[in-house]
């Protein structure tokens, strides 16, 4: 008897990206975003970024590479396909008296000419996108060359890394779906942009910084929308063994000894030179 393999899952990518727009769109990311923003700062510095430059930032969310570029006195265009998110951004750059333009633009079909950026960033955005290759391939066509392609990119073993494998335990990924946290690999990243430019990466950690574990699952859950999405997906008995999960994942990261929450976050900071 013929025993045929299965064909691997196609993945509907429309469908991922209108799920993830909705995801992304419920809570408040504004309220987790804000308290990255060292991460922007930091990446500016790693990118060397120049007064004289034209910036793009995809997947902004809030904005802050947006932000941390625009002090900086470039010439900065925010963008993202979640609009709330962009208004976010705007009223922050707003109460600085930044200048910057905000434009609801999609990561994988970015509305822009070949070639006209000096910066491209992106913190723990673009990552996200379902075609992973088409993004890549935007910000490198929208990247001038000798310019340069900063990202910020959650790794798989991190906390945040950890804390995607959870969820996807009680909400699995779409069939055929990659995982977000590929780009926090530089192999990878090698896959995806070393083509067309250099890569460089450093692994760096984020202190997540909350009152206690139990803050840090109150703002996560009513805030963060995958979390918000995912709590919502299931009935009340799996939504205790998802807080167990997580009280167990923050007791085993969780480096602060007074009662309150302090879990690093590592996440590969990353630097791409397209080739001139």
């Amino acid at each position: 008897m013929n025993v045929q393999t299965p064909m691997p899952a196609t993945p509907d990518l429309a469908t991922i990206k209108s799920r993830q727009q909705i995801a992304w769109g419920s809570g408040d990311y504004a309220m987790i975003g804000v308290r990255l923003q060292i991460v922007g700062e930091t990446l500016c510095e790693a990118v060397d970024l120049r007064s004289n430059q034209r910036v793009l930032d995809v997947a902004a969310g809030n904005g802050n590479a947006t932000l941390a570029a625009a002090r900086r006195y470039a010439d900065v265009v925010s963008t993202d396909y979640v609009g709330a998110l962009l208004e976010r951004g705007r009223e922050r750059a707003e109460a600085e008296r930044l200048p910057v333009t905000f434009e609801v633009a999609d990561a994988e079909a970015l509305p822009f000419t070949d070639a006209s950026f000096d910066v491209v960033l992106s913190t723990f955005g673009v990552m996200f996108t379902p075609n992973q290759q088409q993004a890549a391939n935007e910000m490198m066509r929208v990247c001038r060359p000798g310019g340069k392609v900063g990202l910020a990119n959650w790794t798989p073993q991190g906390f945040v890394g950890r804390l995607f494998k959870i969820i996807g335990k009680y909400v699995p990924s779409a069939p055929g779906a990659k995982s977000p946290m590929l780009w926090g690999d530089r192999a990878y990243l090698e896959e995806l942009f070393g083509s067309k430019g250099t890569v460089a990466a450093e692994t760096r950690a984020y202190m997540m910084r909350y009152k206690s574990p139990e803050h840090w699952i109150d703002v996560f859950r009513t805030y963060y929308g995958p979390m918000v999405k995912t709590f919502a997906a299931i009935d009340a008995k799996a939504r205790e063994a998802l807080e167990a999960d997580l009280h167990a994942l923050i007791d085993e990261f969780n480096v602060a000894e007074d009662g309150t929450a302090v879990m690093p976050g590592d996440y590969l900071e990353v630097v791409v030179t397209k080739k001139r």
